[in-house]
């Protein structure tokens, strides 16, 4: 950008929008115009591209805070200055004005370490990037998918990689915004938000699941059937006096990553809902049988209130 433009430019005109707006307001107001003026919305239309153009090169003074600030010190500072030659001028110029804003003194005849816009251009820029989420299911982002991303623009397929965790951001390079001056096109950066699953929770790279088993099985031991995600049931142990929430597990059925996770499987004893009068006999005559504890007593203990 040469250094005159940003004299003669009001970028916040351009955008229409005031010297105070905020960060959000100013992006806002730019995705609207942006969208409205961009050359594929308005195909052999050179207004259009030239406001295009306009409203992408203020935006991306304005939403540099320290571009923005040095912007509105030019402006404020150099409202009434003019180039001059080599023979100076009696009456300030544009290169007083950018002596008093960085607090040097003389003339100079070269830009100053990239500064845009007084006598060095910086050369083509990024464009913006932009941002955007998508949704997938649980098992698609375990086992890996492509969904399709309408941008506004265009649509795009968005490979999602196989063990993406939830608001893990894929980066799409140069499918962001393009340049406003021939420079390479910004990324997209695309959020990731995973659904969950009736049966699997993620730890990591290991898949939970409850396993509800029966209090004879808990008891006097069992071999059950687990189920894996998108594979066949695995058959698991559970040893004699198994107490609910123990934690068993299973190697290698978790998420498929370089190194597998496993499957947590944690027992829940189901109780019966029901008995019949035979039952509830049996149960009498076993509560007879085994140890008179008290499976609180170490909790009270603890809290003391024992």
């Amino acid at each position: 950008m040469a250094s005159q433009d940003w004299l003669d430019k009001d970028f916040y005109k351009i955008l229409g929008v005031s010297k105070d707006v905020s960060d959000a307001e100013l992006k806002k107001k730019y995705r609207k115009l942006a969208r409205d003026n961009h050359p594929d919305s308005n195909p052999g239309d050179a207004k259009a591209e030239a406001r295009f153009k306009d409203i992408s090169e203020a935006y991306s003074v304005l939403s540099d805070p320290e571009q923005r600030r040095e912007y509105d010190s030019l402006r404020a500072m150099g409202s009434g200055a003019r180039f001059t030659s080599g023979g100076g001028n009696s009456g300030g110029g544009f290169e007083d004005v950018f002596s008093n804003l960085f607090g040097g003194g003389g003339r100079q005849s070269a830009g100053f370490g990239g500064f845009p816009g007084f006598g060095f251009d910086p050369g083509p820029q990024k464009g913006q990037d932009l941002k955007a989420e998508v949704k997938v299911n649980f098992i698609d982002s375990i086992q890996g998918t492509t969904v399709k991303l309408n941008t506004g623009r265009t649509s795009i397929n968005v490979k999602i990689p196989a063990g993406i965790e939830n608001r893990q951001r894929i980066k799409l390079a140069g499918k962001g915004q393009p340049s406003p001056n021939g420079g390479p096109s910004g990324d997209l950066l695309v959020t990731v938000l995973v659904g969950t699953h009736p049966v699997f929770t993620r730890d990591g790279n290991n898949l939970r699941v409850q396993v509800p088993v029966t209090f004879i099985e808990a008891s006097l031991g069992a071999t059950i059937e687990v189920p894996t995600l998108g594979g066949p049931p695995v058959k698991l142990k559970v040893s004699p006096g198994t107490p609910s929430g123990r934690t068993l597990r299973v190697k290698g059925k978790g998420v498929q990553k370089s190194t597998p996770g496993d499957l947590l499987a944690t027992v829940e004893v189901a109780v019966p809902s029901r008995l019949s009068p035979k039952a509830k006999k049996i149960l009498d005559e076993l509560a007879q049988e085994i140890p008179n504890e008290n499976p609180r007593e170490d909790l009270l203990s603890k809290a003391g209130q024992l």
